[in-house]
């Protein structure tokens, strides 16, 4: 999973869901705001704009893989900022390079997101900023600084809220060798069958970009009537018994970012309470299906779960849930106060 990356969102996190894998999370947990070669893991915006975490020796090839492939992939990545910028007459790619240049210099030591989106507001020329009503200022596009800090070299500090940048030693993408990491890939494998769209939309990449680097050992299955692909390798385990046990998934967990949302959710409500425009609640996964949510409700140094089924659960689940609200209490360092059913 951390060749795709695991996205860092929300207060459990990459070490939550590696956790729920196996992981021994204590052993990746790093001081708070504190990077270096100690730390195993490091953190910076790729996919999406998101932050996800990376093996700390994968990150060159990881800072290559994830570069837009063309102008028009690039364009799209970065959403509403593109129009400025084709006005000017500049180049997405060549964009997000001055920005990642400025970043670059401007960042010696730990910086605060705002303080860069300052310096670079005042550094950058007017195709590159907005006006925020938001905020109600002018700042850099978000997508263009998020994308542009990997290839300026820095990495995002763990534990810290609003984002800290710092640079990673010694890592200068522009020089990276080919990358090993291959997004397009790294998705059929973990989250396929899928069909390239699917893919595109995980990417955040134009479809034509995804089709042409389609995996020439991509096998065609059919899911509910459609045609979608996984790797010749994977085919196997179709056929496997489906894993046993309870899981309480984080709300942004790899297997609720698919884009194969109504195969995991058939029934439209529910989906939509799942995936909340705003406040997305994690998923209770038991056996091979997702059987209901779950809130946390943290009080001084007690932690409550509130969980919503879609249907009675089985005694077997209701024990999982108990065992592992027990568990998220310990990985967030409090005491269980209880799981409430809503």
């Amino acid at each position: 999973m951390l060749d795709l990356g695991v996205q860092e969102t929300g207060p459990d996190g990459a070490a939550w869901a590696l956790a729920l894998r196996g992981l021994d999370a204590a052993a990746l947990a790093p001081a708070a705001g504190a990077p270096g070669a100690a730390d195993p893991l490091v953190r910076a915006w790729t996919l999406r704009g998101a932050p996800h975490a990376y093996r700390r020796a994968d990150l060159p090839s990881v800072a290559a893989a994830v570069r837009p492939w063309s102008d028009a992939d690039a364009a799209k990545r970065v959403f509403d900022a593109a129009k400025p910028l084709k006005a000017a007459g500049i180049p997405v790619r060549q964009a997000l390079d001055a920005l990642a240049a400025a970043q670059r210099e401007l960042v010696r030591e730990p910086t605060p997101k705002g303080a860069l989106s300052t310096a670079l507001t005042a550094r950058m020329p007017a195709p590159y900023l907005r006006d925020c009503r938001a905020c109600a200022a002018t700042h850099p596009y978000e997508q263009p600084f998020r994308l542009a800090a990997l290839a300026a070299g820095l990495e995002l500090l763990p534990g810290t809220s609003p984002p800290v940048l710092a640079p990673v030693p010694g890592l200068h993408p522009a020089a990276a060798p080919e990358p090993r990491h291959e997004p397009v890939r790294a998705v059929l494998h973990l989250l396929g069958p899928c069909t390239p769209k699917q893919v595109a939309a995980h990417v955040d990449a134009p479809l034509a970009e995804v089709r042409a680097r389609w995996p020439e050992d991509a096998v065609e299955v059919v899911v509910d009537g459609e045609a979608r692909s996984l790797l010749a390798g994977d085919v196997d385990d179709l056929a496997a018994d489906p894993p046993g046990g309870t899981r309480l998934l984080g709300p942004y967990d790899l297997l609720l970012q698919g884009r194969d949302r109504a195969t995991l959710v058939p029934d439209p409500a529910r989906a939509r309470e799942l995936w909340p425009v705003l406040g997305r609640p994690g998923a209770v996964l038991h056996g091979a299906e997702l059987v209901g949510t779950w809130r946390p409700r943290a009080a001084g140094r007690d932690l409550r779960v509130v969980v919503t089924p879609w249907r009675p659960l089985p005694r077997a689940a209701q024990q999982g849930v108990q065992e592992q609200a027990e568990r998220l209490a310990a990985h967030r360092g409090r005491r269980l106060a209880g799981v409430e059913t809503a």
